[in-house]
């Protein structure tokens, strides 16, 4: 399986308990992927305007309780 194509195929091949056993396992995957590139972003200070930002409306009382 090389091409989003097969790989969908596939998934509609699937019985009813494959495709349970294959969404549990893609959500752990799919957690795991934006885990790992939220970490790298934060490691790379893509979110530090963010955080100063957020860290500024704090400081100046400019929040909202939810």
């Amino acid at each position: 399986m090389n091409t989003v194509g097969e790989i969908q195929q596939a998934v509609q091949k699937l019985s009813s308990g494959e495709l349970l056993i294959f969404r549990e396992w893609f959500s752990l995957f799919d957690a795991a992927a934006w885990d790992k590139q939220f970490q790298d972003d934060v490691t790379l200070g893509r979110l530090d305007t963010l955080a100063d930002e957020a860290l500024r409306d704090l400081r100046d009382q400019q929040c909202r309780p939810f």
